[in-house]
């Protein structure tokens, strides 16, 4: 019995293990990047009340808002560089592809975009969150890739909180942006995310 239970009980943190992987605490001084399009510009709400600058108030640390409405994600490929080198950030919370889905741009060519603005982020020294941006529909669902994608580079991926909020009329200002109370929510699911990982 007594073996029996040993192997459960190791069994068990090995379960609680498997769930997000954990960053490194961010400094006090640290730099958050937050990169996007519209719904990190925050598109539905009013200036100052998008997720960024939500998110900074519940961390403590200086969020820099990166968010370019209607950008694809190619060209948020090719603007990351310079961002990165601009604001050097410890930590890159990546909310990207939306509008690819929206232009029915390929899918696997998003992938690979967001892919890539992850080694890119990664060869910087920051580390990446990933949010999974749902296509737009009925019941919208962040597409596969970013699953894909967050068990490959091992990254802590906030999947639910934009599908909870595009599906409560009360949260969002259209079909595809949060209005200010949603934008609220997605930053509080976001620093949940940075406290079980041990960011904050």
């Amino acid at each position: 019995m007594t073996f029996r239970c040993t192997a459960l009980f190791l069994l068990g943190l090995l379960a609680a293990c498997g769930g997000q992987p954990k960053l490194p605490p961010l400094a006090p001084n640290a730099v958050v990047l937050a990169f996007g399009d519209s719904l990190t510009f925050g598109i539905g709400a009013n200036a100052g009340e998008g997720y960024p600058a939500r998110l900074e108030a519940l961390i403590g640390r200086k969020v820099v808002s990166a968010g370019v409405p209607g950008e694809a994600s190619a060209e948020g490929l090719a603007r990351l560089p310079s961002v990165l080198d601009e604001t050097k950030p410890q930590l890159v919370i990546l909310c990207h592809g939306g509008n690819d889905f929206l232009r029915k741009l390929d899918e696997a060519q998003a992938a690979n975009n967001i892919r890539a603005m992850v080694r890119l982020a990664r060869s910087r020294g920051a580390q990446v969150v990933l949010i999974g941006v749902p296509k737009p529909g009925l019941l919208p669902s962040p597409a596969g890739f970013y699953a894909d994608i967050a068990k490959e580079f091992r990254l802590p991926y906030e999947e639910t909180a934009l599908k909870k909020i595009l599906t409560d009329n009360g949260l969002k200002s259209d079909l595809v942006h949060p209005n200010a109370a949603g934008y609220v929510r997605l930053a509080e699911a976001i620093a949940a995310l940075l406290r079980k990982t041990g960011a904050v």
